[in-house]
């Protein structure tokens, strides 16, 4: 009893009998043009509804592209920052080492250079005290010496033998004023600087993909 349906009067009468609306039958046989209209609409209609579907997952394909990129660049960036960190700080080692290697090699040559740059500042002080560790006193009274003479500094030079001193540091004092040179100081100073500017810089560094930032 449940396929039962309410019948339908689809033709209707007027007040003498006579037909007043019946629907159109449906049509049981087509032309060949028709077919092929028929054909070639259902043709369109399969294409607009097969591409829809296409973009539908095209756009969904890319939120979600779109979406794993967006969890991995801040990663990468945390990535990029430890890369540049063990970079400037290979890097410094790498100084230091061949800095040490040179002052090895030519350990006079930090206080020539020191005495030939302030050629002007001491070319009219009486005397230039030189203060260094007591193992290198003896043989920079030379080179001191020699130093003076070819910047044509006449003053007398004086070399202090301080226990205080580390191997290579001296300290250069002319009245007016004073240098001093430490390997060591010198190259804490530049690892703090290199640490202050890591921090400072942190993951806001340049982009790692241009116009990602905004």
């Amino acid at each position: 009893m449940s396929d039962l349906r309410k019948f339908a009067f689809d033709t209707e009468f007027d007040a003498r009998g006579g037909v007043a609306f019946q629907p159109p039958r449906p049509k049981r046989a087509f032309t060949p043009e028709e077919v092929e209209q028929i054909k070639a609409q259902a043709y369109a209609e399969g294409e607009r509804a097969g591409l829809s579907s296409v973009q539908a997952e095209q756009s969904r394909a890319l939120a979600q592209v779109a979406a794993v990129c967006g969890q991995a660049l801040p990663k990468l960036a945390e990535v990029a920052h430890e890369h540049r960190e063990t970079s400037a700080r290979l890097a410094l080692a790498c100084g230091r080492a061949i800095a040490a290697a040179a002052l090895d090699r030519f350990p006079e040559a930090p206080v020539k250079a020191a005495i030939e740059a302030l050629a002007r500042e001491i070319e009219s002080a009486p005397r230039l005290v030189v203060n260094a560790a007591p193992d290198r006193a003896a043989s920079l009274q030379g080179v001191l010496e020699q130093t003076a003479q070819s910047i044509g500094f006449g003053g007398a030079i004086q070399v202090k033998a301080d226990a205080s001193r580390s191997a290579l540091a001296f300290t250069l004092d002319f009245g007016d004023g004073s240098a001093a040179f430490d390997p060591e100081a010198a190259a804490q100073r530049v690892a703090e600087a290199l640490e202050a500017a890591l921090a400072a810089e942190g993951l806001h560094a340049e982009p790692l993909i241009p116009g990602s930032e905004g």
